[in-house]
């Protein structure tokens, strides 16, 4: 069933991340330490962040999101990943895959916004002190995750209900480790032209708008810190951006590589390398990058501790 020419599809292979035997055991033990990690490390911001009153900021509010999104995505992804170290064939049925496409979707649209807002918030932090509590309202926080949420629902169901709506009868075997839109892309026999052009405009609008907010909030916060006479206050500007900017420059050039660029130049192995990259490893750098680089984050779990003991 997986070459052969086939009429109406129940079910998918996933390929998984190897075909070597050897590794299977090696890397279910790697990944399941990283899955343990990315929940460990995500539910513990999003606690941190909900109870500490020192955390109660639109920084850490933004915060908090951001490790629910990555907590969804890599929730999405991980346990059904690790199945396929288990399993010699990794099977998954046409609703669950239809499923976690969307999901996949809908978180990774929703960390662009969450990473643009944080970078906005940083801004009028460093730019307009004086000026932050006003602009920075809890209703204006609310509001930006509210249409994050609502507009990526709408996204995702998008991609999915076009992928979905199509035939399927090239193949069943998917040379992925989860339900892709691009791996999909590649086994339909209708044509995919219409459904190629959403997917790579909707790239370009998440991307490239998003990116550029943070690159121009970055652009100010730079000559802001640069005019500073106090070398104190320009390394505490620059600590409270470290974190953020170097998650940013990590997540954007993987995404980048992977969508824009034409279907014919895809390589499945290298966006396979890619996709565990941004759906597995940065979900677990964030939290280790937010928490040990953090006092503030840092603080509150000392605090927590004492009142636990």
């Amino acid at each position: 069933m997986g070459k052969n020419i086939i009429t109406h599809v129940t079910e998918f292979i996933l390929m998984g991340i190897t075909n070597h035997p050897e590794l299977k055991e090696p890397l279910f033990i790697l990944f399941f330490l990283n899955y343990m990690a990315i929940i460990l490390g995500n539910l513990g911001l999003i606690i941190l962040t909900s109870i500490d009153s020192h955390l109660q900021t639109p920084m850490y509010f933004f915060l908090r999101h951001l490790a629910f999104v990555d907590l969804g995505y890599s929730t999405a992804i991980g346990p059904k990943m690790l199945v396929s170290f288990i399993e010699e064939k990794n099977i998954i049925s046409y609703h669950e895959c239809a499923i976690q496409l969307v999901f996949v979707a809908k978180f990774l649209t929703s960390e662009f916004f969450i990473l643009s807002a944080m970078a906005y918030d940083r801004y009028v932090a460093i730019c307009k002190p004086l000026l932050y509590m006003v602009i920075m309202t809890d209703r204006v926080c609310w509001i930006t995750m509210a249409v994050s949420y609502l507009y990526s629902i709408m996204v995702s169901l998008l991609i999915t209900i076009k992928i979905f709506k199509s035939s399927f009868c090239k193949s069943n075997l998917l040379r992925h480790f989860f339900c892709d839109s691009l791996p999909l892309l590649s086994i339909m026999c209708s044509d995919t032209s219409e459904i190629e052009l959403i997917i790579m405009t909707l790239a370009i609008l998440h991307l490239i708008p998003s990116f550029l907010i943070i690159l121009v909030s970055y652009m100010f916060i730079l000559v802001t810190i640069l005019r500073m006479n106090s070398s104190e206050g320009r390394h505490k500007a620059f600590s409270t951006c470290g974190s953020h900017l170097t998650m940013v420059v990590v997540f954007y050039s993987t995404l980048f590589f992977m969508y824009l660029q034409p279907q014919s130049s895809h390589s499945f192995d290298t966006d396979k390398m890619a996709s565990v990259f941004y759906t597995l490893i940065i979900p677990m750098l964030n939290t280790m990058i937010y928490s040990l680089r953090n006092k503030e984050v840092k603080g509150a779990l000392k605090r927590l501790l004492k009142k636990l003991m």
